[in-house]
């Protein structure tokens, strides 16, 4: 039995998940996300920005209290072909001095914001595996459908609880440890 020739300029990597991950962390850009194994780059419009911003403001003073940080660093999805970068994660203060990226179930809470670009990959893909990841509360901001939605309990299917979907200008109440309502009227 002989092994097949390697044809001139071809090679073989040993562990293509790894390899993938590397380049998108270390070579195509900080805000390049893997999403089911396809490299997308992420531009963020200043609505989205803006939305993301009105859920941080109403969380900073409760953050504060809870030693937590929020931001849009790198979430790995390992065992898949997933690199996410969130409109917005929060995190325990001690895990954000992480220089790589963190694990979904190392988060508190996980904002999408939709655009038209990639409003169903924030609705199901990215709903279903943060679940399955272990990420315990997802907040989706669609701002094209005008609502938002809570996820929580998350499980090998993604979300078992679902909160919503509420009209822009419902308030949404977050669970513990944040216990705070959001008021969604400027999304």
């Amino acid at each position: 039995m002989g092994t097949a020739a390697q044809v001139p300029g071809e090679y073989s990597v040993s562990d293509p998940e790894r390899a993938l991950k590397y380049a998108i962390e270390h070579v195509a850009g900080d805000r390049t996300e893997l999403v089911e194994g396809v490299i997308t780059p992420v531009s963020v419009p200043w609505a989205d920005e803006r939305a993301s911003g009105l859920v941080r403001r109403q969380l900073s003073p409760r953050l504060q209290e809870l030693n937590l940080v929020a931001g849009s660093g790198n979430l790995d999805l390992p065992g898949s072909e997933n690199w996410y970068i969130p409109d917005l994660a929060v995190v325990p203060a001690e895990l954000a001095k992480t220089e790589g990226a963190l694990l979904p179930d190392q988060t508190l809470l996980v904002v999408e914001v939709t655009s038209p670009s990639n409003g169903e990959t924030d609705r199901t893909v990215k709903r279903r595996r943060y679940g399955q990841y272990g990420a315990p509360v997802y907040l989706l901001v669609d701002r094209q459908q005008r609502e938002c939605t809570l996820f929580t309990e998350p499980g090998r299917l993604g979300y078992e609880s679902v909160d919503g979907p509420h009209p822009f200008g419902t308030p949404v109440r977050l669970p513990v440890p944040f216990e705070v309502e959001i008021d969604t009227t400027g999304m």
